[in-house]
């Protein structure tokens, strides 16, 4: 199975770039996981619903040009569907046997994602009704994914 993380903006923080090569590598084994930077909208603190709009946008053309067309989308979004790890997994294992073998996951700027990226998504996914910083979100969404794997082996580690 082939993964990306299609994500806006840069990662600064030197603790969660340590967090995220940790989650790669124990990852290496069960799929190919690639993290792809799209670069995010310079933008002020605030901005009118037309300028939001259109940061949206400009980041989602950015983030649509990097998926796959054979590719299924998921989207990370607060308004997304919530599953257990279980059920996520189940999720998972399930595109995997019916031939899916590309899947991108989506993790949108500060703003959110454009329309366009929501219509060009397979699933929503919110982790939770909090909002969590996007750069966060990379090494939470690295974990789950490393906790499905395991769920779906049958190997220990989700408890």
């Amino acid at each position: 199975m082939k993964i990306s993380i299609i994500a806006v903006g840069k990662l600064k923080e030197k603790y969660l770039k340590q967090g995220i090569e940790e989650y790669l590598k124990r990852l290496r084994s069960y799929a190919n996981v690639q993290i792809v930077e799209v670069a995010d909208e310079k933008a002020s603190e605030y901005l009118s619903e037309p300028e939001t709009a259109e940061v949206k946008r400009k980041e989602g053309e950015r983030i649509l040009s990097k998926i796959s067309p054979d590719s299924y989308v998921i989207t990370l979004e607060i308004g997304g569907k919530q599953l257990s790890s279980e059920q996520f997994a189940a999720k998972l294992d399930k595109l995997a046997t019916y031939g899916t073998s590309k899947i991108s996951f989506i993790i949108g700027g500060s703003l959110g994602i454009s329309d366009d990226v929501q219509k060009r998504s397979d699933l929503a996914l919110s982790f939770s009704k909090l909002t969590f910083p996007h750069q966060l979100m990379r090494m939470v969404l690295l974990e789950q994914i490393y906790r499905i794997f395991r769920i779906m082996r049958g190997e220990p580690y989700h408890k």
